[in-house]
């Protein structure tokens, strides 16, 4: 059976496209949903239709705005998930989990687990409570075929707060971060991406930090409706663009197009076809 990672691998090679689903009441509204977790399964259905047709094959479901409509916001998210395996799909849960010792233990057996009707292919992590706190998830990735992503430098306002910040020997949060988690990847090669703000600008540079040089996966969020583009990426990036290593994600970008399927398809072969030709690869 096909790894996760050789997963990615190959849904990379056909385009660097990472679709958002996310059912903001805006995004239902636009659309003539109603905001419940039933509006929020249509619009869901629709995405997932109209990746299974075009060149991209990633989705990453926002757990938080299934999570908002409570129980019934989850069953929804759970078949979500089990109809992206079925369509032959990667998936990556936006969850951001984050604690420690038993707590984080449930997280992991909550989204990582085989078996688990949250199960994804890879979950968001964060390590702001230590890296050290990622253990309990990090630890079953190569037993339970997974994968996870470690925030590491985010494009809000406040990040630069925490990740910016130096320590006594001059390393910044960040780039400690993504230290951290390139010697945790050197143990589960292809399992521990990162994720990184396409619209950091300069912070890289300014801390340091030699984005190119880490080995795994990123999961850059910010491209098209949130104002960076294929240059900006190429820029920030380097050889991980140009190393098929990159998950471009655009949820805007692609919904305001809806809520036809086959307009929602267009704008997804479109915006692959713009990130093929600006990032320079094949």
């Amino acid at each position: 059976m096909t790894s996760v990672p050789d997963r990615l691998s190959a849904a990379l090679a056909g385009s660097p496209l990472c679709v958002g689903i996310d059912p903001h009441a805006g995004e239902l509204a636009a659309w003539g949903l109603e905001d419940t977790a039933a509006g929020a399964r249509a619009f869901a259905d629709r995405v997932l239709t109209a990746v299974a047709a075009s060149p991209a094959r990633i989705v990453k479901p926002q757990v938080a705005l299934f999570e908002r409509f409570g129980s019934a916001g989850f069953a929804v998210l759970e078949e979500v998930l089990a109809d992206a395996r079925g369509a032959g799909l990667f998936t990556i849960a936006d969850a951001k989990r984050g604690d420690i010792g038993s707590t984080m233990s449930g997280y992991a057996s909550a989204w990582v687990r085989r078996g688990s009707p949250l199960r994804a292919d890879a979950v968001t992590v964060s390590p702001y409570l230590g890296f050290g706190s990622l253990a309990p998830v990090l630890d079953l990735l190569d037993d339970e075929d997974a994968m996870a992503f470690v925030l590491a430098l985010t494009s809000n306002p406040s990040g630069p707060d925490v990740q910016h910040a130096r320590g006594a020997d001059g390393e910044s949060v960040g780039g400690a971060i993504l230290r951290d988690a390139a010697e945790a990847s050197a143990t589960r090669p292809g399992r521990i991406g990162a994720v990184v703000g396409a619209t950091i600008g300069s912070a890289a540079d300014d801390l340091g930090i030699d984005l190119g040089s880490f080995p795994g996966p990123i999961l850059t969020p910010g491209y098209g409706a949130q104002g960076a583009g294929a240059a900006d990426l190429l820029a920030l990036f380097g050889p991980i663009a140009r190393d098929r290593r990159l998950l471009v994600n655009a949820s805007r970008g692609v919904s305001s197009a809806g809520p036809s399927t086959e307009a929602l398809t267009g704008r997804i072969a479109e915006l692959t076809g713009e990130l093929l030709g600006g990032l320079g690869v094949d």
